[in-house]
């Protein structure tokens, strides 16, 4: 008995629509391929190209397996499935032949999937018949369906909703949560930001549009961003914002050390608990050695004692051992942050022998002292935790309580 035309309808579920989608895409895209000007139509729709290629393994398995079951189960020549199911295969069939025939390429790709890739590459390659204006020329070259800037703009938007709002002073952008989706964002919003201009470098030979998209990333967007460029600027804009933020933030933090971009991800969340916990450690990974790592915590800690007057509840003989511990682990490193941090504490040192007491003893502004040497200065040590030691002793206060240092 053969089953109702309906049911078998049912029984595709979500298949039926996508191979209606599918139906209609190709009769759009045979419809541009058979055109005279058939290169300036399918530029203007590269996204329908795209859809179609990027879908294409999906309607393939779909063709497949209905056609597996249809005669596994013996639905009727003339159901609705059925029909659906051959002109869809006709169609692919009308697409596929036009898409080679229009293909410059000798060697042409076997699924029609890369074939459509290629064909886009070729126009794009070709350029507009006739003059055209650069943001409609921009408009072809970034279609809004392409993975990258769909990464692009989801990244963005995760930074956008973070670094838009307003700061209060001394406090950070971002809680322990919004860190992490920084971290993760960062990345995603990094790579397909670039790839994103290395596409426009691969088909605008003039570098016409990379430069007039370029000079207007910079510009706060004003209105939601609809089109591909206006989806490209609109990433590159807030991607641009939050690393310039983050930058200000590291060197606020963690002045006179250089923080490098690669240890960004380790050290947001340990921003965020040191806010909260003075006494936070930041933890080795395959970014941060054992001694960056306390060469970062002592950096922090200098920061800390170069305020005037510290927000919040503050320790300073706590802060002073915090210090030294930091300069424990730092003790082994070398490299041009530790001369930094050396001469902060020789410039310590100097200034309360002096007897003096700056607004902000390590300010990067200041202007270092004539005079200082390399080696030692009044007789102090060299390493790390001799110059906290030293440095804690011209502070001339008490220590009650504290041992080690």
């Amino acid at each position: 008995m053969a089953t109702p035309p309906d049911t078998l309808r049912a029984r595709l579920e979500e298949r039926a629509d996508l191979l209606e989608a599918t139906r209609l895409r190709y009769r759009a895209l045979e419809k541009l391929l058979r055109a005279f000007f058939w290169k300036d139509r399918v530029r203007a729709n590269l996204e329908l190209l795209r859809e179609v290629a990027l879908s294409q393994p999906q309607v393939d398995a779909t063709l497949e397996s209905v056609a597996r079951r249809a005669a596994a189960e013996g639905w009727p020549k003339g159901s609705e499935p059925l029909v659906l199911l051959a002109e869809v295969e006709r169609l692919r069939n009308a697409v596929t032949w036009a898409v080679e025939r229009r293909l410059i390429a000798k060697k042409k790709p076997a699924l029609l999937g890369e074939a459509l890739l290629l064909l886009e590459e070729e126009v794009l390659d070709a350029g507009p018949l006739l003059g055209r204006r650069l943001w409609a020329q921009a408009v072809e070259m970034l279609p809004r369906n392409l993975p990258e800037l769909r990464a692009a703009c989801a990244a963005a938007e995760v930074l956008e909703r973070i670094f838009k709002r307003p700061v209060p002073e001394g406090s950070l952008p971002f809680d322990a949560a919004e860190a992490d989706e920084v971290r993760r964002a960062l990345p995603v919003a990094d790579t397909a930001l670039e790839t994103l201009w290395a596409r426009l470098d691969r088909f605008d030979a003039t570098g016409r549009v990379r430069a007039f998209l370029d000079k207007r990333a910079r510009r706060a967007p004003v209105r939601p961003p609809r089109s591909g460029p206006e989806l490209l600027l609109h990433a590159s804009f807030w991607h641009g914002l939050a690393r310039a933020r983050l930058k200000t933030l590291m060197e606020a933090r963690l002045s006179p050390v250089a923080v490098r971009e690669e240890e960004w991800p380790d050290l947001l969340g340990w921003l965020v608990a040191r806010h909260s916990s003075a006494e936070a450690r930041l933890a080795a990974s395959e970014v941060l050695s054992e001694g960056r790592a306390g060469l970062l915590e002592m950096a922090a800690e200098l920061a800390a004692l170069s305020h005037a007057r510290p927000v919040g509840p503050w320790n300073e003989e706590a802060a002073w051992v915090r210090l030294w511990a930091a300069a424990q682990r730092a003790r082994a490193e070398t490299g041009p942050d530790l001369e930094l941090l050396r001469e902060s504490l020789r410039l310590f040192i100097r200034l309360r022998g002096q007897g003096q007491t700056p607004a902000r003893l390590f300010s990067p502004a200041r202007e270092p002292l004539s005079g200082l040497p390399s080696g030692h200065v009044g007789g102090e040590p060299d390493d790390l935790p001799g110059l906290v030691q030293r440095a804690r002793e011209a502070a001339g206060r008490a220590r009650t309580g504290q041992t080690g240092l």
